[in-house]
């Protein structure tokens, strides 16, 4: 098992990656950083654009791993796919937000339980045009 927080998390977004590969999506771009904020990975499953969020733990005493993805990280996540969607001129694309939630309690340290909840949260509609 990785040893440090930086390490944990690098490794769950590999597990990620690999994951979504396995269960047919195309990967666009992993760790995409604007100056609003960054996005883990974004890829398409099917006709959809998906922003993925990762979260992996070694522990649930702070809760599940999903459970941090609240309202101000779902807001920042939002204005990073707005900004990826509009430079990449897909805003008529269907486009969700997913989250990846990988944790290392009770398993071999290669093989996480990596759960995959698709349309985690919607677009905050303040940032609708």
């Amino acid at each position: 098992m990785p040893k440090s927080n930086i390490e944990l998390g690098r490794t769950g977004e590999q597990a990620a990656v690999q994951f979504l590969k396995s269960n047919g999506y195309n990967i666009i771009n992993t760790n995409y950083r604007t100056r609003l904020g960054q996005i883990d990975i974004i890829a398409k499953d099917k006709d959809a654009v998906c922003f993925v969020e990762v979260k992996t733990r070694r522990t649930h005493a702070f809760g599940r791993p999903e459970e941090t993805v609240q309202a101000s990280k779902q807001r920042k996540i939002s204005q990073v796919a707005l900004m990826f969607l509009k430079q990449k001129k897909l805003l008529n694309s269907p486009a969700r937000f997913d989250v990846i939630s990988i944790s290392y309690i009770d398993s071999l340290p290669r093989q996480p339980k990596i759960e995959l909840k698709k349309n985690a949260f919607e677009l905050d509609s303040h940032y609708l045009y």
